[in-house]
């Protein structure tokens, strides 16, 4: 299940284009729950690509500097050694 929050959100549809209405100053959350797939791989220079795919083909994807990667590792070792989650 993919879940969108666009705040506040207006669009304009005029011959085939989608065009932003109102102020720039949008926010959106994105969160994408019952994943079936999370992979990670190089992207560019020196970053890397995590993504997030459930069975209906939703996707989420997030481009993460190393030592992003290296907070979200030490992360999952504490949830292990606390054995809540990661037995």
């Amino acid at each position: 299940m993919l879940y969108l929050d666009l705040d506040p959100f207006m669009m304009e549809l005029k011959e085939g284009s989608i065009e932003n209405v109102g102020p720039p100053d949008k926010e959106a959350t994105a969160k994408l729950f019952d994943a079936e797939e999370a992979t990670l791989r190089a992207f560019g220079d020196g970053q890397v690509k995590f993504v997030a795919r459930d069975a209906d083909g939703n996707e989420v994807q997030a481009a993460l500097f190393p030592e992003q990667v290296e907070g979200l590792l030490e992360d999952a070792a504490e949830l292990r050694a606390d054995g809540d989650v990661l037995d």
